[in-house]
């Protein structure tokens, strides 16, 4: 009887301690499942193929009724030489597609996933308006950049593009597929500065509302060195190569830094620094590869020059001014620079874990070290630009040296 009731409570243990392992199962499996739908429906980089698919397709039935044109339109629709790959983003202010395009990968953009969410020109809209005067056609066009960029282009600049959408037979779906590009800031900058920066993505091309750019891989916040030197130095490369890389893209910073600066008729404000928006090419070459929150001057004051009680109401991302108590107007000048948030956000990272506890020293690290902490505090009246130039210069030859002497 005893050896009876010894087993029967056993089995009872036995079945309790299942149940409570199926529920805590259970419970762990619910928590888990409602997680990743919270983190899907709240976090902006969420999407799926299936949401991706749907949108190209989209697309396509525009281009295949004749609603919007461009030069990608028929490889994307028709010949089917630009293939989907996967979605990289998905935002109610940004959709992003990796694609293949005849073996090389690109990269779609777009504000928005459908082309009739965009604003179509008032004087396309006009029922009996077979063309448009080449100076109507240029005011319409230098209002929308002046809304959208805040400046105010030359003609000899906005007139060839144009003028070739005008040559065009269909030049009204050209027209209506251009403005929906123009309403893109990123876009507008790409396209303007593609000429005249080598620290801009390329656009390749256009399908109505979408625009295609050269695939480049981002920098991630969680590796040491930022960016994949892997790609460009090897993977059995020393440790010296692997720093005077990193001095080398620190150099191609500063020289961003230095054309988004001076180089253009306004100033060009990055207000959102971090590894994800920029890119390194082959060469070492430092590129933005998110503009989206990147302001000329014009619009940076406009931007800033805001209601506010306090310091912290003229903070916008990595741009800020000060609050006037006076006047309770954030100024509209902006108080810190491209400089000292790369300092702070870029130069910071490499120059204490990968410089400072390196095996591998040499003479001017200490220096290199106090220069960024000094740039990373800066403000516009004390750009240490020069020094810190300098010091990247020497090192790049000191390590040159080293690693010639030691291949």
């Amino acid at each position: 009887m005893r050896v009876f009731s010894f087993k029967w409570l056993r089995l009872k243990l036995f079945w309790r301690n299942t149940i409570f392992f199926l529920l805590f199962w259970v419970s762990c499996w619910i928590f888990v499942n409602t997680f990743l739908y919270v983190h899907r429906s709240m976090f902006s980089d969420h999407c799926t193929d299936e949401e991706s698919k749907d949108i190209l397709a989209g697309l396509c039935y525009d281009y295949i009724e004749g609603a919007v044109a461009g030069d990608l339109c028929e490889d994307l629709c028709v010949t089917h030489q630009l293939v989907y790959k996967h979605c990289l983003y998905y935002h109610p202010g940004k959709k992003v597609i990796e694609a293949d395009w005849h073996g090389s990968t690109i990269i779609l953009k777009s504000k928005s996933e459908a082309f009739s969410n965009f604003m179509a020109p008032f004087l396309l809209e006009e029922s009996d308006k077979q063309t448009v005067s080449d100076s109507e056609l240029l005011v319409m066009v230098a209002v929308e950049i002046k809304n959208v960029l805040g400046l105010d282009l030359p003609n000899n600049t906005i007139m060839p593009i144009m003028a070739e959408r005008k040559r065009s037979p269909n030049w009204k779906v050209e027209m209506a597929s251009m403005w929906s590009l123009f309403q893109q800031e990123e876009y507008l900058l790409f396209n303007l500065l593609q000429d005249f920066s080598r620290h801009v993505l390329h656009v390749i091309g256009t399908c109505g509302h979408f625009y295609a750019v050269e695939f480049l891989s981002a920098g991630h916040a969680w590796r040491q060195s930022l960016f994949n030197l892997e790609e460009v130095v090897g993977q059995c490369s020393n440790d010296q190569k692997r720093m005077k890389a990193l001095i080398d893209i620190a150099v191609s910073f500063l020289d961003m830094v230095r054309q988004f600066d001076n180089d253009f008729s306004h100033r060009l404000h990055l207000c959102d620094v971090k590894p994800e928006n920029f890119a390194i090419r082959n060469d070492l070459t430092v590129v933005a590869i998110d503009m989206d929150m990147a302001f000329f001057e014009p619009k940076m004051q406009n931007i800033l020059e805001q209601k506010c009680t306090s310091d912290k109401d003229c903070n916008f991302f990595d741009c800020f001014s000060t609050c006037d108590l006076n006047t309770y107007m954030c100024g509209a000048q902006r108080e810190n620079n491209n400089l000292q948030v790369i300092c702070d956000k870029i130069f910071r990272r490499w120059f204490t874990l990968s410089i400072m506890k390196s095996g591998n020293s040499f003479p001017l690290q200490e220096k290199l070290h106090k220069a960024v902490q000094q740039c990373a505090q800066s403000t516009n009246k004390d750009t240490p630009y020069i020094e810190l130039y300098k010091l990247l210069r020497a090192s790049q030859k000191q390590l040159q040296k080293r690693n010639e002497e030691h291949p």
